[in-house]
């Protein structure tokens, strides 16, 4: 069966935050929340971009939830300190965070705490996110975490040795090791809560082949002359943003979405189609390591700035 935005349960007074909802894959995922009756909190580094989204979800009379705009530049974790403070002050609670935003292959760069981008975004940011939000989660019925990684966590590893990408940088490596860091955690955070007794379900999504704001952005950041072509000539693969936000979508409200589970699109191997359940890298099922990079997210992160604790 096709599972489409119209299976989405009503969201009434249920409040959900997107990490880059400004574009892409957290634009369609905002959308379909809001136009079934979710207040939206659009989590974004660019406030000005943000608005505009706003605005463009407002003009299109696409939401009937509350859409409201919350500073967050993932690669700041004084940012998204202030960010989960600011939802708490706001709201009080939270029942669905949905953990989207992200970059791929820049140059190597580094965030405001001088961890490689990739890792320190896609993942670092994330983690410290969600633990500094999951006590807003914790008493709310149906609450869900939702990961958003790719299908580059079939050729990640995770350089214990060289997070950093310090010795060898290689963006490409260091994307895949960033998204399969996020499988790793979404699956690390089930066990754990699962481990106390919380309600609160984590799971993980991802998108397939899909046309956003990333490949552009890619292209600009390294001027590359074959990945142009290489986009061109895969062309035929990729889908809408739409489509390839409806595996976040289903982990994030189907009811039959399972504690840990991981959903994308169900032809051509991943790359297109319909969300399903989909299989995990088999690199992120080892548990040991997945509690390492655990240990070593929280450390580095701690370093910078105080997190709660899920031991």
């Amino acid at each position: 069966m096709r599972w489409t935005v119209a299976d989405i349960p009503d969201q009434s007074g249920r409040i959900a935050l997107v990490t880059g909802a400004n574009s892409g894959l957290g634009l369609e995922t905002a959308r379909a929340l809001a136009a079934r009756g979710a207040t939206v909190l659009l989590a974004c580094r660019s406030l000005a971009r943000a608005e505009l989204a706003r605005e463009q979800l407002l003009t299109a009379a696409a939401s009937t939830g509350a859409l409201d705009l919350v500073p967050l530049d993932l690669a700041d974790l004084a940012s998204v300190a202030a960010a989960a403070v600011t939802v708490a002050e706001r709201y009080g609670r939270l029942d669905l965070l949905i953990n989207n935003a992200g970059v791929m292959a820049p140059p190597r760069t580094l965030t405001r705490q001088g961890f490689e981008l990739q890792f320190g975004t896609n993942h670092l940011g994330h983690v410290a996110l969600t633990l500094a939000l999951l006590p807003l989660l914790r008493d709310r019925p149906g609450a869900r975490v939702v990961t958003v990684t790719s299908g580059a966590q079939y050729f990640g590893r995770i350089a214990f040795d060289d997070l950093q990408g310090e010795r060898r940088y290689d963006r490409w490596r260091a994307y895949g090791q960033s998204k399969l860091a996020n499988v790793m955690f979404a699956l690390e955070l089930q066990r754990r809560l699962a481990d106390q007794g919380s309600p609160v379900l984590s799971l993980a999504a991802h998108p397939g082949f899909a046309r956003t704001n990333l490949q552009p952005a890619s292209i600009a950041a390294t001027g590359s002359w074959f990945e142009p072509l290489a986009y061109r000539l895969m062309d035929p693969l990729f889908q809408s943003a739409a489509m390839g936000a409806l595996p976040q979508l289903f982990a994030a409200t189907a009811p039959e979405a399972r504690p840990g589970g991981h959903y994308g699109p169900d032809q051509w191997g991943g790359l297109r189609g319909w969300p399903t359940e989909v299989r995990i890298a088999p690199a992120a099922l080892d548990a040991d390591q997945c509690r390492r990079l655990w240990d070593v997210s929280l450390e580095l992160c701690g370093a910078a700035a105080p997190l709660p604790a899920l031991a």
